[in-house]
């Protein structure tokens, strides 16, 4: 029999230990898969609305400790513009309210210029013209003609746009006029749009922007918004904590089931090693058993990471401004995860099966 087919038949001689302990490793890897997938789609969320409708970056207020909160003078968008290297700035208010069986329906106010210079890409309908009126997501729910009522402001959708981020397509897009009443902050924008001129650098002129206009903060990317909101950090900091758990946890349970094997094989190690197995080859073949199990708990709790976070994002409390993501390096994660408990579960069962010597496993009842 080879090497890989002893260790698969060790595991396999006590199934369902194996199963228990792959099913409780594997949760671990769920929690940690799930949670990177549902992180890595609100970072796209906010990078999208970072640069929505083209803009190179937005502004938002310094200081604000989240970015619904920002609250800009109106005046602040004509400072914008008068920044060397700005092409274009307008101002937006952006209004989060419940609508239908969505709590989290994203309202963007733009002027009529912003409008007109940079136009939605309209799936039916028309663009708005009054306060009366608003455009909606191909998400929202509604068809052109309807009269809808949000936040007691009765609007005519005159019109369907397309849009590629989520929280968008879940929208609606309205006069700037309008959203600042619904807010009830008139004379104010929640951020401002940013474009720059032809062969300008992004970087330079957001940098210059926030020297020369006070009280403000470019925002380019979704790593810029530990600027405006702490939510990013705070969830890297619980993926890393259960991903420490599952490690620990993960590690305990391994080690359990080893040391079971260990104890229950004792005499088939004695026998190894009295046919010449070596005691670094008793060590490789306890932790490669461990490490297969393990790897075998992250194919599954990558696959019910993945679907987890699918799940959950079709809610609609969620899926109105969220769509999951799942870079490589989510899955990469939840694998180092199981490599790790593998190895930590197994160090101390390997050394104990190695350091076995003939007589004394042979001896063992």
């Amino acid at each position: 029999m080879s090497f890989v087919g002893l260790i698969l038949k060790n595991l396999l001689r006590q199934g369902t230990r194996s199963v228990l302990t792959l099913l409780g490793i594997s949760l671990g890897i769920t929690t940690v898969v799930a949670l990177g997938c549902v992180t890595a789609g609100m970072r796209s969320t906010a990078g999208s609305l970072a640069t929505s409708g083209g803009a190179d970056f937005m502004v938002a207020q310094e200081g604000a400790s989240d970015l619904s909160f920002s609250r800009l003078p109106e005046g602040t968008v004509a400072e914008v513009a008068a920044v060397p290297g700005v092409r274009s700035a307008h101002g937006v208010v952006l209004h989060i309210t419940q609508f239908g069986g969505n709590p989290y329906f994203f309202i963007m106010g733009r002027g009529r210029e912003d409008i007109t210079d940079n136009p939605l890409t309209l799936r039916a309908g028309r663009l708005p013209r009054s306060p009366e009126e608003g455009v909606f997501g191909t998400d929202a729910g509604v068809r052109v003609g309807q009269v809808v009522t949000i936040d007691r402001q009765r609007l005519r959708v005159v019109g369907i746009y397309e849009a590629a981020s989520q929280w968008e397509r879940a929208g609606a897009v309205v006069l700037l006029e309008v959203a600042q009443a619904m807010q009830r902050s008139p004379d104010t924008v929640t951020i401002v749009y940013v474009r720059v001129g032809p062969g300008a650098d992004v970087e330079a002129v957001a940098r210059r922007v926030d020297r020369e206009v006070s009280g403000v903060v470019s925002i380019a990317s979704a790593a810029d918004y530990s600027k405006v909101d702490q939510g990013f950090a705070m969830l890297d900091a619980a993926n890393l904590a259960i991903s420490f758990l599952a490690v620990v946890i993960g590690g305990i349970g391994v080690m359990n089931t080893m040391v079971m094997s260990i104890f229950e094989r004792t005499r088939e190690i004695g026998v190894l090693r009295a046919v010449g197995w070596r005691r670094s080859r008793v060590l490789r073949m306890i932790v490669s058993e461990s490490v297969f199990l393990c790897l075998g708990a992250g194919v599954l709790g990558a696959a019910m990471g993945a679907g987890i976070a699918s799940l959950a994002t079709r809610l609609p409390s969620v899926g109105g401004f969220l769509a999951p993501d799942y870079p490589a390096r989510v899955f990469v994660q939840g694998f180092v995860v199981a490599i790790v408990v593998g190895l930590l579960g197994a160090l101390y069962p390997a050394i104990r099966a190695s350091r076995l010597t003939p007589m004394e496993a042979l001896r063992h009842e």
